[in-house]
């Protein structure tokens, strides 16, 4: 479907909800959730270790960031219009700081929710973020919510989603915290990573000439994956 042809800008969005929806369905007959976390390898790596291992968790929490599809997703929505490196570092450190907060403290105070919920948060964060490119609260509301705001919000939701998986492996608590904070080490270095990757992408993309005819259609379909995450997790809650 091409979103060019509806005259107007809500009519595009209302389309990409419809598509939204019939993709729900379409997935809707795949009966395990994507789940946000730790590969089941690492997870026994995790339940069996002992003491303080620098490496394998700065190693853990970079593949963390690097395989996070929803992490990468989100992160993609908040730096699609930032085009100085300024802005990205910004909006990148507050995400960051965010996650950091929620991960070393949901696991320290053992703050435990059910993670399908917290999954979908940030399911939902994905189809936030991707209305908010699209300008959708402005036509809809009148009104701009603060975008750095948001973003420290969801980062803490990024990392508490983690937190959740990781009290299900119930860590030895020897080296827990020197463990964690190597974790996190990994997770900044793997952000670092992906954002380098995505940042020379989209670099190239804008210099196509085609990227602001595109970048409509593009948050579209980012809402609709978002959409998807959100369906997987409330599906597998009601399962459970």
């Amino acid at each position: 479907m091409n979103f060019l042809q509806f005259k107007t800008a809500q009519d595009r969005l209302y389309a990409c909800i419809g598509l939204a929806l019939m993709l729900i369905g379409l997935f809707g007959i795949i009966p395990d959730a994507l789940a946000h976390g730790v590969t089941v390898g690492d997870k026994g790596y995790i339940q069996e270790t002992t003491g303080v291992h620098p490496i394998p968790f700065i190693y853990l929490g970079a593949k963390h960031m690097m395989t996070g599809y929803d992490h990468l997703l989100f992160l993609l929505g908040v730096i699609f219009f930032l085009y100085r490196l300024k802005d990205v570092t910004i909006y990148v450190t507050l995400f960051a700081v965010g996650h950091v907060i929620t991960l070393l403290s949901g696991v320290l105070m053992e703050i435990s929710i059910s993670a399908y919920i917290i999954d979908a948060i940030i399911g939902f964060s994905v189809v936030y973020k991707a209305l908010d490119n699209m300008g959708a609260y402005q036509r809809w509301f009148g009104f701009q919510p603060n975008t750095k705001v948001a973003t420290f919000l969801f980062g803490l939701m990024h990392g508490f989603g983690l937190a959740t998986k990781i009290l299900d492996y119930e860590l030895s608590p020897d080296g827990l915290l020197p463990n964690l904070i190597f974790f996190n080490i990994g997770v900044e270095l793997g952000q670092i990573l992906a954002l380098v990757g995505i940042l020379i992408a989209i670099s190239y993309w804008r210099k196509a000439g085609n990227f602001l005819y595109h970048a409509y259609k593009a948050n579209a379909f980012m809402m609709m994956l978002g959409f998807l995450l959100m369906f997987y997790q409330i599906t597998g809650y009601i399962v459970q």
